[in-house]
């Protein structure tokens, strides 16, 4: 899988990153732009690919290198082993899902019949991460995907948590996601792993605006100083840090999935980046050492033989941690290791999930010659 990565603010970026890919031909090329780089000349020199260009805007990049800043990624598939169709969401506020699912179903039929002989099939999703729309898409998406698995990440606007942007089709977008779906000669694993160990501290949300993510109280208490109190902190000393280290988790379907806080309101309210409701039930999580897990997750994942590449959704909580925790150039080796290149994100999907504090990605392995 080709990938090649130059500075944001590098002139002629694109023209660049099409010679770091090579000549291809590609089914698809993705990009992942700090939200430093130049958007709109980025759509525009998007013709110098015959091939379908996404992208969006990141919390930081994962390059050949590892962790990144302030780089734009390209990413190419190439025809060889991969087809694609693009289906776009423009608007996150008025979601059809009926035409969502028409949609799926005619790319995935379109897929087939171009390359019958291939039996893979994935869905790659990128959505803005400042919309808090992603519950509501992935729900939608989800009954025209049948078995097809999905993963994905909410284009972020780097730690400003501002305005995220996404590019298709030679056009930059927000508030709007757009979904990659493809058929390939290749085997891919679609994973989401976390470090995260619930404890026996639970909490219940008595006050919230699901709407906007808000939890105004816990236990009958203003929110903010409820979680401090249960984590024996000055609720003043809250900061992302914090939250990175002690996320909350709620039990679906048997299993824990973070409910991550992203930030503190000066009222004390605490901002969730994904959904969150009045009497929902959420257990403080402590972590394992994120290196040493991470390191542990992908050796596990390549026992059979190592991927050829991985690409991965990194929640920018993750990101966070490793650098609160002096493990950030571990992680980093890690990355660079295993050949893990992606973006850090504000949210991750997985299926019919909407996670955080997640690595959601695609292992693929490339197909085996025969002589």
């Amino acid at each position: 899988m080709p990938r090649a990565s130059v500075s944001a603010r590098a002139k002629d970026a694109m023209a660049l990153l099409q010679r770091g890919l090579g000549p291809g031909p590609f089914a698809a090329v993705v990009l992942f732009a700090a939200p430093e780089a130049d958007l709109e000349a980025l759509a525009a020199g998007a013709a110098l690919f015959s091939a379908p260009v996404l992208g969006c805007t990141t919390a930081g990049e994962i390059t050949a290198e590892g962790y990144a800043e302030d780089t734009i990624l390209a990413i190419g598939l190439p025809q060889a082993m991969f087809a694609t169709e693009i289906l776009p969401v423009p608007d996150l506020s008025a979601l059809d899902p009926q035409a969502l699912i028409g949609g799926l179903i005619r790319a995935r039929s379109k897929l087939a019949q171009a390359r019958p002989e291939w039996e893979t099939e994935f869905a790659f999703l990128m959505v803005d991460g400042t919309s808090t729309r992603e519950d509501a898409l992935t729900a939608a998406l989800a009954p025209g995907l049948g078995p097809v698995p999905l993963f994905g990440g909410s284009a972020g606007d780097g730690t400003r948590f501002g305005q995220a942007k996404l590019l298709w089709d030679g056009q930059v977008h927000d508030h709007a996601a757009v979904v990659l779906m493809a058929r390939s000669a290749c085997r891919v694993k679609v994973f989401s792993l976390d470090h995260l160990v619930p404890t026996a501290r639970r909490m219940v949300v008595t006050g919230a605006d699901p709407a906007r993510r808000i939890v105004r109280s816990i236990n009958a208490e203003p929110a903010a100083r409820e979680y401090a109190r249960l984590l024996g902190k000055d609720p003043e000393q809250l900061t992302a840090f914090t939250f990175a280290a002690h996320p909350l988790v709620v039990r679906v379907g048997g299993r824990p999935h973070v409910r991550a806080i992203q930030r503190m309101e000066p009222n004390g309210d605490l901002v969730f980046f994904s959904a969150i409701a009045e009497g929902l039930v959420l257990t403080l999580a402590e972590p394992q050492d994120i290196a040493a897990h991470l390191e542990g997750a992908l050796r596990e994942m390549g026992k059979s033989g190592a991927p050829d590449a991985i690409l991965a959704c990194d929640c920018i909580l993750r990101r966070m941690e490793a650098q609160e925790n002096q493990r950030f150039s571990a992680v980093s080796t890690i990355l660079r290791a295993h050949g893990v290149v992606g973006f850090s994100t504000y949210g991750e999907q997985v299926n019919a999930m909407h996670v955080n504090q997640t690595m959601t990605g695609m292992a693929i392995w490339a197909p085996e010659v025969t002589t």
